[in-house]
């Protein structure tokens, strides 16, 4: 009971900063449209002078003293993806894909508290294109697994995905603008200690088979370092074992890689609306399309996929409840990261949020379920750990300094 109390208190802070944060909107933000209510001139005459003073740069600077509410954000990221998976680790999923639907039901429900909490800004249609990048690579996990197995798989497009979302801001890809960053090096050099991170995880064993009924919905799974394919297949992966043990590698390889690009170019629509013609220059008011775009596409591969088993889907009724707190807290986790990309640029949050939930997830597979257990594992995790707190330490000097 405690635990969940901690989690709901967790939930119930989340939910409030992001109504903090709309209502402080115009003390900490400029808006360049022409849609501006007349009721609040004297904000745009402030935003005005603002305005005057960064467009000397090369692109718009968030307030400085605004700054520990995207860290707030980030850690409040870093603690759900690091536990969002808890909840269904002992349930039997299946194949994954009516999970994957509930999932993004709670997801899509998430955002709509979160968008009635600011207010219900504009919808911006094109901000879907990021939840439908997401959800695509979401649905990429399931054939990964199958191939590679979660820890290797996760190493792979966690790590694409940390670079892809972080060179969109270091950048300015794709029409974006770039993230002002005051040390260049630094940020590069916590880019990479995150990379070394996430690697030293792959070389941790885990006993987390002997403990999970599904280890291929355990976020815990990143630990496992010699994952046994067999024990992932759920009886429906001939089209698997057709394959050779290099065809499996590289098409696994592959879609790794593909779903990784996916989840880190999730944030751009968002921020090409932002920078370009949006009339907010707040992330979290465009999180709500963004969500509504990973339903609406998972939906579309359920449907999609009921229709390929002739409306005979594996459906697990006792994953639905577990699949919606997982949803929920997923959902809660992407808001705080809009947060994050709003008051610390995506260059920055990118190495702190991507590389922090494993260490979450570690401390879950160590100090409740017991998963890993040797001398060995724990100096690697001390490692990881060690390399974690430097990366972000070192990414969020880079802003300040």
């Amino acid at each position: 009971m405690d635990n969940f109390a901690k989690l709901f208190i967790i939930v119930i802070f989340c939910l409030s900063s992001v109504g903090c944060q709309k209502y402080n909107n115009e003390a900490i933000s400029f808006d360049r449209s022409p849609h501006f209510s007349d009721e609040n001139s004297t904000t745009l005459i402030s935003n005005k002078v603002f305005f005057d003073v960064i467009t000397t740069t090369a692109a718009p600077s968030t307030n400085d003293s605004k700054q520990w509410i995207g860290y707030v954000g980030a850690a409040i990221s870093i603690v759900l993806f690091g536990s969002n998976f808890v909840p269904v680790k002992k349930f039997d999923t299946g194949d994954g894909m009516f999970f994957q639907w509930v999932l993004c039901s709670a997801i899509w429900c998430s955002g709509l508290i979160a968008n009635c909490i600011v207010g219900s800004p504009t919808f911006y249609p094109f901000a879907m294109v990021g939840g439908f990048l997401w959800a695509t690579g979401n649905v990429c996990v399931v054939p990964i697994i199958k191939t590679i197995g979660l820890g290797l798989g996760m190493l792979i497009w966690g790590a694409f995905n940390m670079l892809s979302g972080w060179a969109t801001g270091r950048f300015g890809l794709f029409n974006t603008q770039i993230d002002p960053i005051s040390d260049v090096t630094m940020n590069t050099i916590s880019i990479v200690l995150a990379m070394l991170s996430a690697l030293c995880w792959l070389f941790v064993k885990s006993d987390a088979q002997a403990i999970s009924r599904e280890p291929d919905v355990d976020d815990d799974a990143l630990l496992a370092a010699e994952q046994d394919l067999e024990s992932i297949d759920d009886g429906d992966s001939s089209w698997v074992d057709a394959l050779t043990v290099m065809q499996r590698r590289v098409y696994g390889s592959v879609l790794s890689i593909v779903s990784g690009l996916l989840y880190g170019f999730s944030f751009v629509p968002v921020l090409y609306i932002k920078h370009n013609y949006g009339d907010s220059t707040q992330d979290i008011d465009y999180a709500f399309a963004h969500f509504c775009g990973i339903y609406l596409t998972s939906t579309l591969y359920f449907v999609i996929y009921c229709c390929c088993m002739k409306n005979r889907p594996k459906l697990y009724s006792t994953a639905i409840l577990p699949g919606i707190v997982s949803g929920g807290m997923w959902g809660i986790a992407q808001l705080g990261w809009f947060v994050a990309n709003n008051y610390l640029t995506p260059a920055i949050s990118f190495p702190i949020v991507t590389s922090g939930p494993a260490l979450i997830a570690s401390v879950w597979g160590v100090v409740v379920f017991k998963e890993v257990r040797g001398r060995r594992n724990f100096m690697i995790m001390g490692v990881a750990y060690a390399l974690t707190i430097t990366a972000g330490t070192l990414a969020g000097i880079s802003k300040l300094k």
